[in-house]
């Protein structure tokens, strides 16, 4: 919107103005109403949204730390971009990283409730039993008190096709590993691993496969994909739409 008016004095732009003004619209509400969404335009220029694959062993952070790579270790990312929630260390998958401010309250304010599928390798061959009480909800230990998850999707899984974890998880020739695909609105400390090893299967390796529709696909360990603010927004299911600073009313007569 600044643009517009680059071509012009500062005393053509109230002319410009002007000719655009509705009936009982105030000059200086539309005049701050304009600069204001002009602002937001610019803003979202340099919004920058980046979905990283982060690997086994490495720390939900930028700088290396207690023996573990950071994510700086993948790319050289705009200063002012940061991982929107984490992933332990131990745990691999998904992460979103974005210096969009509005995009990081929808995704990790608990009001805005969104899903987040992981894929886990468990110990033992999954019953239909567990599957059907971790659909139902678990109760788990978090913050030292008493939690019981809410309702989730969960189903039995074909090992998927996904890189190999480096290193690769133990191996013991007589006990089974099976996979399970679990899908929660919830961000609990640790949380998946708690539910299944509530319901008797403990987890051997977990991969964090989607956040609502922005999916893991045949991305591989390590890799960095940059991605529009209308795709990310289009595959979170939230309006891109940016609120207004200002909002021109009329005055009353």
């Amino acid at each position: 919107m600044i643009l517009q008016f680059m071509d012009c004095s500062v005393a053509e732009i109230p002319l410009r103005l002007c000719s655009i003004i509705p009936e009982g619209i105030s000059f200086f509400e539309q005049f701050l109403s304009r600069l204001a969404l002009a602002y937001l335009g610019a803003m979202a220029d340099s919004l920058y949204y980046f979905l990283v694959y982060k690997p086994y062993g490495m720390l939900s952070q930028f700088s290396p730390a207690d023996g573990h790579p950071g994510l700086g270790d993948l790319a050289e990312f705009p200063k002012d971009v940061y991982p929107v929630g984490r992933l332990d260390h131990d745990s691999e998958g998904l992460l979103l990283l974005t210096n969009d401010k509005k995009l990081n309250n929808l995704l990790l304010n608990p009001r805005f409730a969104h899903e987040r599928t992981y894929w886990a390798q468990v110990d033992g061959e999954v019953t239909e039993e567990a599957i059907t009480a971790l659909q139902k909800g678990v109760s788990f230990k978090a913050k030292g008190k008493e939690h019981k998850s809410l309702p989730a999707r969960a189903q039995k899984l074909a090992a998927p096709s996904i890189p190999e974890r480096d290193p690769p998880i133990r191996y013991r020739a007589n006990i089974p590993t099976s996979w399970l695909s679990l899908s929660i609105t919830e961000g609990k400390n640790r949380q998946v691993r708690k539910m299944t090893a509530a319901v008797g299967f403990p987890t051997l390796r977990l991969v964090r496969a989607a956040i609502v529709d922005l999916k893991i696909g045949g991305m591989q360990a390590g890799e960095v994909v940059s991605l529009s603010r209308k795709l990310v927004y289009a595959k979170l299911k939230l309006s891109d739409q940016p609120q207004q600073g200002f909002r021109s009313r009329r005055r009353s007569r």
